[in-house]
């Protein structure tokens, strides 16, 4: 259900068309909930029939039409409510840790390439959410800059405040995963009764 309230937090800022959300999408809101095109474009279309949505007919290029999104009132009751709803959390399906929960079945130079890429993910991404709180600090994020447009004065610092503590987190998150991921190199190693390999 988090996506719906994931393009209701995108369409707070302006309408959009569905093309322009799942742009939108991908460089924000994607780094805390993915989604694919394919799941984006139903859940607009099921909202606004559910009322959360105005959906309108726009003019694209030269003789082409898109349909274009628009908050309602309901939407905007509808996003408030789940702020204010109690966090919840799904259970886990993390088949990282549960392949490292089975290693032994691995030879040592494949459970290192395991280890391997975990860093290279999460350095990848701790790398993107630091790019992201440098563009929030800057102002040259986009779509930060068009909801601070439209956020009174005396709001604008805590926007942004809150958009870098998300980040924040996630990048101490990355950061134990990489941790973790070392420590599991050193531990192959040692179970393997190799030498230590330098990571």
């Amino acid at each position: 259900m988090s996506l719906r309230y994931a393009l209701l937090a995108l369409l707070s800022v302006e309408p959009m068309t569905g093309y322009d959300l799942a742009k939108r999408f991908e460089s924000s809101v994607a780094f805390v909930w993915h989604a694919p095109d394919s799941q984006i474009y139903p859940e607009l279309r099921k909202m606004a029939k559910e009322g959360l949505l105005q959906a309108e007919e726009v003019s694209w290029g030269p003789r082409g039409k898109k349909t274009q999104y628009r908050m309602t009132d309901d939407g905007r009751a509808a996003f408030r409510t789940w702020m204010h709803e109690p966090l919840e959390y799904s259970r886990e399906r993390d088949p990282v840790h549960l392949k490292a929960a089975y290693l032994e079945w691995a030879e040592p130079a494949v459970a290192r390439e395991h280890m391997r890429a975990h860093i290279d993910y999460h350095t990848m991404r701790r790398d993107q959410w630091a790019d992201m709180i440098t563009e929030l600090r800057a102002g040259t994020n986009e779509m930060l800059s068009k909801r601070l447009a439209a956020t009174p004065e005396t709001d604008r610092q805590r926007t942004i405040e809150y958009k870098v503590f998300t980040y924040e987190g996630l990048i101490a998150r990355a950061e134990t995963e990489i941790e973790w991921a070392k420590r599991g190199l050193k531990l192959i190693d040692a179970l393997s009764g190799s030498a230590p390999h330098q990571d």
